[in-house]
């Protein structure tokens, strides 16, 4: 990508420097690549597959997390009733009520004594009722501001597969994204070399098309003269005139369709539709026409097709997701540790300070019974991979199809080519003799005219056998996988 990159920006600065670019085809396919808005997509999802990547090795790691809260009550929660509140602030109290009732019956057998339980009792009044008071205040929760925190640590140690079944699905997914831009750029280069192509077919017809009309604006000009010498009739000239016309018509087509190639060309290369390029191959006579390779072995082109490489990827991908299934349904074993802290705390009583605890222990989860659901999702899965396997395997015949039909049509074009070459060169002698005999009088205007049309179909034939060649090389190569940038 580096070395394309660094083409691309060689053929922008060059277009920047003349104003009348000349692109060859390595120059085109590398602008079109570093401009295709799929493409720059298709590299998004590459980064975006390797990070999740990286995210699913981090389920093997420790899990750290904290929380913390904050809640303010409305009422306080209290430990003791009213009436046991009441009780005990007013102990002491009731403690003296006994004590004088005792001091009263003892006094009627000893009233000596009588006096001395009496102020003994009044002397533990308020030392218990302050007692009952500060064990009230002591069982207070004054829980209305309640803070709570936590640190948590969680080390998978089993958890049935799954997490080893995920990373393998986003390592495949990152393959299959990669796959998958292979596959674009492939489509690209197509693209581009069929534009490409398109613009030399045209800007040669259009050659031949100004060729044909220059050689009846001849004969036009030479009935002109006959006809005015009498030896021509005016239903010849008409004729001839008849014929200048459809060539105009005709060349007036091709250059609208070569300004609409070039169009296209251009929105494919990222440039401006007005951009006044010119191709290295215009100005070639006869197009260098080399007949590929039509050896092949299907195992290699089944490596070779990103197509294939990524529905084998999609298999495993689904393969790994019934793994995924069945361990949801497996026991799971986790290592947990905590560190909690509370305000209040309950340490120490009921005080309005952080402290906390820490703990260790282990999680254990065994699903029992859920009425066959896992059996049930794990067939489903493994349904999904057949599906994925049947599409492989139809995929694979298809491609073979593919692959012998480009072979066909690469055979098809180059005898087209030999027989195009063979009927030029019979076109040429055939309008060699008719002007010949033209002009010494012994071959009339129609068939002067049935040989340049002869000679026109020859030329654009010659013209569609050289492109055919090129784009069924291309189309082979596409079907074998071997499309690339360099080649």
């Amino acid at each position: 990508m580096k070395k394309l990159l660094a083409l691309s920006l060689f053929t922008s600065f060059t277009l920047i420097l003349n104003a009348q670019p000349i692109l060859n085809l390595d120059s085109c396919r590398a602008l079109a690549i570093a401009n295709n808005k799929e493409l720059l997509i298709t590299q998004e999802k590459i980064a975006s597959a390797y990070h999740q990547k990286k995210a699913a090795f981090t389920n093997y790691l420790p899990n750290i997390s904290a929380a913390g809260t904050y809640m303010r009550m409305q009422r306080e929660i209290s430990l003791l009733n009213s009436d046991q509140k009441n009780a005990l602030t007013h102990a002491g109290t009731a403690i003296n009520g006994s004590i004088q009732e005792f001091a009263q019956v003892i006094g009627t057998q000893f009233p000596d004594l009588e006096p001395l339980i009496s102020s003994l009792g009044n002397s533990v009044v308020d030392p218990i009722n302050g007692f009952g008071q500060s064990l009230v205040d002591a069982l207070r929760t004054d829980n209305r501001n309640m803070y709570a925190g936590a640190i948590t640590l969680t080390q998978p140690i089993y958890m049935g597969g799954k997490i080893r079944a995920y990373n393998k699905i986003t390592q495949y997914a990152e393959e299959l994204a990669q796959e998958q831009h292979d596959a674009g750029l492939q489509e690209v280069i197509l693209s581009t070399d069929q534009a490409y192509w398109q613009v030399i077919s045209l800007v040669n017809k259009k050659k031949l098309a100004e060729g044909y009309r220059n050689m009846l604006q001849k004969l036009d000009s030479d009935m002109e003269k006959m006809i005015r010498e009498g030896v021509a009739t005016r239903a010849d000239g008409l004729s001839v005139k008849v014929k200048l016309n459809e060539a105009e018509m005709t060349l007036t087509k091709v250059e609208d369709g070569l300004s609409l190639a070039r169009m296209l060309l251009c929105q494919l290369c990222g440039l401006d539709l007005r951009t006044p390029i010119t191709l290295a191959d215009e100005n070639m006579e006869n197009l260098p026409v080399k007949l590929a390779n039509t050896n092949f072995s299907m195992e290699n082109v089944y490596a070779n097709r990103p197509e294939i490489r990524s529905l084998e990827l999609g298999t495993q991908i689904y393969n790994q997701k019934v793994n995924v299934t069945r361990a949801e349904h497996l026991p799971s074993l986790a290592l947990m540790g905590n560190y909690m802290v509370t305000n209040p705390s309950l340490f120490n009583g009921f005080e309005k300070k952080f402290k906390g605890m820490w703990n260790v222990g282990v999680v254990l989860q065994i699903p029992i019974w859920h009425w066959g659901e896992g059996m049930h999702k794990v067939k489903a899965a493994r349904a999904d991979a057949n599906v994925a396997r049947y599409q492989l395997e139809d995929a694979k015949e298809k491609i073979e199809l593919q692959v012998n039909q480009a072979v066909f049509k690469v055979n098809e074009a180059a005898k087209k080519m030999v027989m195009a070459d063979k009927n030029m060169e019979k076109a040429e002698e055939n309008l060699r003799y008719a002007h010949l005999g033209f002009r010494e009088g012994v071959i009339p205007t129609s068939n002067v005219l049935e040989a340049q049309t002869a000679w026109l179909s020859a030329h654009s034939e010659k013209i569609d056998a050289q492109i055919d060649v090129k784009l069924t090389e291309v189309y082979l190569k596409k079907s074998l996988g071997t499309l690339d940038i360099n080649q």
